[in-house]
């Protein structure tokens, strides 16, 4: 065999290989998000979903399965993509509405100078994500009223909700963290999480083998939340150090048992009486934890998620 020939075959090997890893990567994605839709009702048939895109990563992959979904699911449902131009400097306008043309997908640019308003309330060398993560939420409320949009469809991924877990018992004492559905701020809106399920390893290498046209999040000059970032570092130095302890966590989240902690407006602590039979899920604070092997962690699948399939 020539070695001409032997390079083609070399290179063949390795365009399979690499578009099988790629289909099960895309198939994941879209199971995962089709499993968090039907376990927490998402998306109901006749739904206006409004998928606020921010031209990163995590908008991207969720708008991108979000059409898929779209044409595979048993009911009927709309997408509009909502992108939320803030007048940053430098920020490339021409980007987002150029790729959704291409798509054919149905899209607003909403134009609001936010950017001047931060930069005016918040002193110089302070974080300004806070103020400018509100005037943006209330912004995005007032499109999906004006769109007659039924969902808010976010971009937020499993990773964001542990490290937001982490964030609001470090520094918040309280265990809380983002819903994979909620009712606005205004109470007017359904917010959705569709990327609960998702975890951001998976999101980055989708986003670059798709090739988005990404846009950075870092344009108005200002650094991530710190605490944030430091969240972010301790549990990806865990999932390094221990595998599956993030899998874990995550399950966690999932699966609360109010009466073996403390707040009592979750559990009728007064009423607690003493019983001549044995008590399921008793007093095992000093007992050793039960460890589930993988078989058992995963979840069950449902419908929906075959359809992504």
């Amino acid at each position: 065999m020539s070695q001409s020939a032997s390079e083609n075959i070399s290179s063949h090997s390795a365009q399979s290989k690499q578009k099988y890893s790629f289909n099960k990567l895309q198939k994941r994605l879209r199971r995962n998000v089709g499993k968090a839709i039907g376990d927490f009702s998402m998306i109901e048939d006749g739904d206006k979903v409004m998928v606020c895109l921010s031209g990163g990563k995590d908008s991207y992959t969720l708008l991108d399965i979000l059409l898929f979904l779209q044409k595979i699911a048993p009911i009927r449902f709309d997408l509009v993509a909502v992108n939320l131009d803030q007048k940053q400097p430098g920020f490339p306008e021409y980007v987002l509405p150029e790729y959704l043309k291409e798509l054919g997908v149905d899209y607003q640019i909403v134009e609001e100078d936010t950017y001047s308003i931060v930069k005016d309330k918040i002193p110089e060398g302070k974080t300004t994500c806070s103020l400018c993560s509100r005037l943006r939420r209330g912004i995005l409320y007032r499109t999906a009223t004006e769109l007659g949009a039924t969902k808010i469809a976010l971009g937020h991924h499993r990773d964001d909700m542990l490290e937001t877990l982490f964030l609001n018992m470090f520094h918040g004492g309280k265990l809380k963290s983002m819903p994979p559905k909620l009712v606005s701020d205004d109470g007017k809106h359904i917010v959705i999480r569709p990327l609960a399920y998702c975890n951001e390893s998976d999101i980055e290498k989708y986003a670059t083998a798709v090739e988005f046209p990404i846009i950075p999040c870092n344009l108005c000059g200002s650094q991530e939340n710190l605490q944030r970032q430091n969240i972010k570092h301790m549990l990806q130095d865990w999932n390094r150090r221990y595998p599956g302890r993030i899998e874990s966590m995550f399950k966690a989240m999932q699966n609360i048992a109010p009466t073996h902690l403390l707040d009592r407006s979750l559990h009728d602590f007064d009423s607690i009486e003493r019983s001549d039979s044995a008590v399921e899920d008793g007093d095992t604070a000093f007992d050793s934890p039960s460890f589930a092997d993988e078989s058992e962690q995963r979840a069950p699948v449902v419908q929906v998620v075959n359809l992504a399939e």
